[in-house]
């Protein structure tokens, strides 16, 4: 039995993990608005500078979570793929 390896390709796990990302940042907004009093708005703060509670910042922290998935999945898979033996 033989184990087929494959190489990750950088662009679609990037763009993957960046609308991956994006979905669980419209579910934390949402969950956020249910349930306000988590202290939520802290942690946004942090991982993203420009985040506020209005049309601008949300739309910006969408975008920002777009852009480090994609990063992110475009710098992982040549680290996996060297890695992997590929």
């Amino acid at each position: 039995m033989t184990i087929e390896t494959r190489a990750l390709r950088p662009i679609p796990l990037g763009l993957s993990l960046a609308t991956f990302l994006a979905i669980m940042y419209l579910g934390c907004l949402a969950f956020a608005l249910v349930v306000p009093d988590r202290g939520l708005h802290v942690a946004w703060s942090q991982v993203f500078p420009a985040f506020s509670w209005t049309w601008y910042g949300i739309v910006f922290g969408l975008v920002e979570t777009a852009i480090y998935g994609f990063v992110a999945g475009v710098i992982y898979a040549p680290i996996y793929n060297h890695f992997n033996g590929r």
